[in-house]
Formats: structure tokens, sequence, C-alpha cells
């Protein structure tokens, strides 16, 4: 049996469709590790950290899925990503306007806080030191409160604005003052 021309586009363009339907749904399903982003203004400079959030899903997080003294993407997929519109204090060192990666090395009685300028990343795989732009340390805390999701989140303080990461029982938080 031959077919003609006519037909054979037909079949061609009834697979992609299929295609495109399947892939539509998919995506509909929604993502293991959702993108999301967190903002805020410390004094009249704009912070943006977009990153994708994990679950926990009955997993041990630090020191397990995330092994203790090991450089994190500080989410999941492309490495999370911090943008300033202006100059700031990350953790009290200085930081300069731009787009960077946000990287940390978690411990269990410090983390450390990175900030590389190769933000186009996907995960830490290809991760530089020689890129860094700064480390910075801070304290974790254990909470009473399970985060099933990793989520990185702004509050105001004291001491200026507080970048807090929490997930599982854990959660570190670092001040972005001008």
């Amino acid at each position: 049996m031959k077919f003609g021309i006519q037909h054979r586009f037909t079949a061609v363009a009834s697979t992609l469709l299929l295609f495109f339907c399947a892939t539509t749904f998919l995506q509909a399903q929604g993502k293991p590790s959702p993108a999301a982003t967190a903002t805020t203004t410390v004094d009249g400079v704009t912070v943006t950290i977009n990153y994708c959030q994990p679950a926990k899903k009955g997993r041990d997080i630090f020191g397990g899925l995330v092994p203790y003294g090991e450089v994190w993407r500080t989410g999941a997929n492309d490495a999370t990503t911090i943008t300033l519109t202006g100059d700031v204090n990350f953790g009290g060192t200085a930081l300069k306007a731009g787009t960077y990666s946000l990287f940390t090395i978690p411990t269990k009685d410090k983390w450390t806080f990175i900030i590389n300028s190769e933000a186009k990343q996907w995960g830490a795989y290809s991760y530089k030191k020689d890129k860094d732009v700064l480390r910075v340390e801070a304290t974790p805390a254990t909470t009473k409160e399970l985060a099933e999701r990793f989520t990185i989140s702004f509050d105001k303080a004291d001491k200026g604005t507080m970048l807090t990461l929490a997930w599982d029982m854990t959660k570190v938080s670092l001040a972005i003052t001008k």
C-alpha cells in the first residue's frame, strides 16, 4: 500500500500534536522541585533570589541527601541565583551589584555562604572555587516546625534584613545591609 505526501504529512503532524499534548500534560502535573523567587528591598537595593524548592519526602536532608562539608547548589535543578540592583553588605562583607550564583557548604555547626560570579550553572556540577566573589559563615539552628519544602525568605530585623534558608528541621540566617 502506497501513501501519498499528504498522508505522510498528516501522520507527522498527528505525531507532533500528540507529543505536544503529552508534554503539556506532564508540565501541568507540577514539577517535583518547583521554581520560586524571594525578593526584598534593603535601603533602596532590590535583592532577588531565584531557586527551586526540593521536598523532604521523608528523606534525611542535611548530612544525608545534602552531604555535610560539600558545596550545595542551595536548592534543586539550576544553581540558585541572587541579583542585586545596588551594592550591599552580605553577612558583613561588601558585595557589588550584579547577578551571581548562591551556593552553601552546610555542616552540623556552621554553614558557609558562597557568592560565585558564574551565575548560569546547572547545580554545583561545574562550580569553580576560583570564581567565588565572597564566602561568609553563619550558624544553623534547629527548628520546632518541619519545613517540607526548601524555602528562602527575607525578614526585617534590627541588624537589617535577614536572608533565611529553611528545610527539614534546620534554618540558617544571614544579615544583608546597605
